[in-house]
């Protein structure tokens, strides 16, 4: 299989984290699944990959709204990314974004920009090894606009010292691709990767 490229144009790298630095999307899907099977909720695999990139408490609200429950979004979030942290040895980090970035470390300034809390995604960060080679880390709780906004993205440029349109940014999610399209900057989808 073809490597993962970096654009000649870029002069930093911005990551997600889930499902493109680690494979966590079936894990953050399988703590949906316990929490919301527990409250009467069928959160379908299908919806929950059209999301990937929303904010977990945002997840609820779309979930409150399409079918008529009255979750509360913050305790749902904080219990479902709890439920994560107990399976967090299950995470892998993706082998062909890992070499991306072992190759770029200390070449160009790199980012994480995600939309989960930051606290559990700096214990996945760490978890993963990946804390080596990263110390911006762009989150949910850093942004008041969550992907596809273009802030996580434009904030992870703005901590490397970078325009924008200088950055490309690594993602598996559509929302995530749209946000890096909206910011200006070079979007590269891994899901071919992985």
């Amino acid at each position: 299989m073809k490597k993962l490229e970096v654009d000649p144009r870029a002069k930093g790298l911005i990551f997600d984290l889930d499902g493109t630095l680690v494979n966590s999307m079936p894990i953050h899907y399988k703590a949906y699944q316990e929490v919301f099977s527990q409250r009467g909720v069928d959160f379908s695999e299908k919806l929950f990959y059209e999301l990937a990139g929303v904010a977990s408490n945002r997840i609820v609200e779309i979930i409150n709204e399409k079918y008529g429950t009255t979750l509360n979004p913050e305790e749902i979030s904080m219990l479902k990314e709890d439920t994560y942290l107990k399976m967090m040895d299950q995470v892998k980090p993706v082998e062909a974004v890992l070499d991306v970035v072992k190759a770029f470390h200390g070449k160009l300034p790199m980012a994480i920009g995600t939309g989960s809390p930051g606290g559990h995604s700096w214990i996945t960060v760490k978890a993963t090894g990946y804390d080596r080679y990263f110390d911006i880390l762009v989150s949910r709780d850093d942004v008041k606009n969550g992907k596809p906004n273009p802030e996580t993205f434009v904030k992870c440029a703005e901590a490397m010292g970078l325009e924008p349109e200088d950055c490309q940014v690594f993602e598996d999610g559509d929302l995530g691709l749209q946000a890096a399209n909206k910011a200006g900057m070079v979007a590269t989808d891994i899901r071919p990767w992985l």
